[in-house]
C-alpha cells in the first residue's frame, strides 16, 4: 500500500459512524450485509449510510456485489492487511521487534498470545464439553477452551457418557463442569477470542455481550444426549460425536499462524463449519 492510499483509507476511518460500518462488516465476514441491515443494526438514517459506504469503497476498505435486488457489503481484509502492514513496516528503525512485517502477518488475535475459544450450547454437559477438553487436549499451547451454556446442567455435572467417551479416548476431564455463559461476560473473566455455537439452540439465542468483542461461528452437531436405545447406542453416539469435532478441531489446530489473525479468525472458523 502506498502512502496516498494510507492516508485515503486513514481519513475514511477518521468518523464514527464509517469506523462502525467497517467493524460490523469485518464481524460479518463473507457473508457480508445488506445496507438496510446495516442501517438496523447501528441505527443509521439509510441516506447517511449510502454516503459513508460510498467513502469506504472509495478508500478501497469495502467491496460489493449485486445479489437479487439487493447489494452486499463486505470488509476488504487485504487492504486493512495493507494498511497495518504500512504502519509498523519500519518499526524500531526496521530492527527485529515485536511489531515487524513478519509479526504482523501472523498477527495473533490477542496479546495473551493464545487464542481463547469459548464453546456453547444449550446445557454445557455433552456437545461443548466435548469440544473444550478435546481442544485442550490438541491445543499444543496455541488455543485455550473453555464451555457454557444458556441452561446449564442444575448439579454442574457435565454428562456422564461425555466424560466416559473422553476417558475412553484418554482425554483428561479434570475440571470439566457445566455453567452459565453468563461467568463470561463478569469484568474478571477471561477474554475470547472466537466464540463458537456448537447446537442449534444455542446458535438462535441471544448470548450476553462479553468482553473483547470476539469472532463468532457455528458449528452444528447433533446432540448425542437425545439418542434413545440401548447403553451400547449411546456410546456409539457420543464416540461419533467425539471423532466429528475432532476431526474439525484437527484441522484448526493446524492452520497457519496468518489463518488465525484477528482480522480472518471469524471467517477462517465459519469455513470450518463446512468440512
Amino acid at each position: 500500500m502506498i502512502e496516498s492510499q494510507v492516508v485515503t483509507a486513514m481519513s475514511a476511518l477518521a468518523q464514527t459512524h464509517r469506523l462502525r460500518v467497517f467493524r460490523a462488516l469485518v464481524v460479518a465476514g463473507n457473508d457480508g450485509m445488506t445496507p438496510s441491515a446495516i442501517a438496523a443494526q447501528l441505527g443509521v438514517a439509510s441516506n447517511t449510510l449510502s454516503f459513508h459506504l460510498k467513502e469506504l469503497a472509495h478508500a478501497g476498505l469495502v467491496n460489493s456485489e449485486p445479489k437479487g435486488r439487493n447489494l452486499i457489503y463486505r470488509s476488504n481484509f487485504s487492504a486493512m492487511s495493507g494498511l497495518i502492514t504500512y504502519l509498523v513496516e519500519a518499526c524500531c528503525a526496521g530492527g527485529t521487534c515485536e511489531m515487524s512485517p513478519s509479526t504482523i502477518k501472523g498477527l495473533t488475535v490477542s496479546d495473551h498470545q493464545v487464542i481463547n475459544v469459548l464453546f456453547l450450547c444449550t446445557h454445557n454437559a455433552a456437545r461443548s464439553i466435548l469440544a473444550e477438553a478435546c481442544l485442550n487436549d490438541m491445543g499444543t499451547g496455541r488455543f485455550k477452551a473453555f464451555s457454557a451454556g444458556s441452561s446449564p446442567s442444575a448439579n454442574q455435572h457435565p454428562h456422564p457418557m461425555a466424560l466416559h467417551t473422553l476417558t475412553r479416548a484418554g482425554i483428561a476431564t479434570e475440571g470439566l463442569s457445566s455453567k452459565s455463559w453468563d461467568v463470561f461476560a463478569q469484568a474478571d473473566a477471561p477474554v475470547m477470542d472466537l466464540v463458537i455455537t456448537v447446537c442449534d439452540n444455542a446458535a438462535g439465542e441471544v448470548c450476553p455481550h462479553l468482553p473483547g468483542q470476539p469472532a463468532t461461528a457455528h458449528w452444528g452437531y447433533p446432540d448425542p444426549s437425545a439418542v434413545a436405545g440401548s447403553q451400547d447406542t449411546q456410546r456409539e453416539a457420543f464416540r461419533q460425536m467425539l471423532h466429528a469435532v475432532r476431526r474439525r478441531l484437527d484441522l484448526m489446530v493446524n492452520l497457519p499462524q496468518s489463518r488465525l489473525s484477528a482480522l480472518l479468525l471469524q471467517q477462517t472458523a465459519r469455513d470450518l463449519a463446512q468440512q
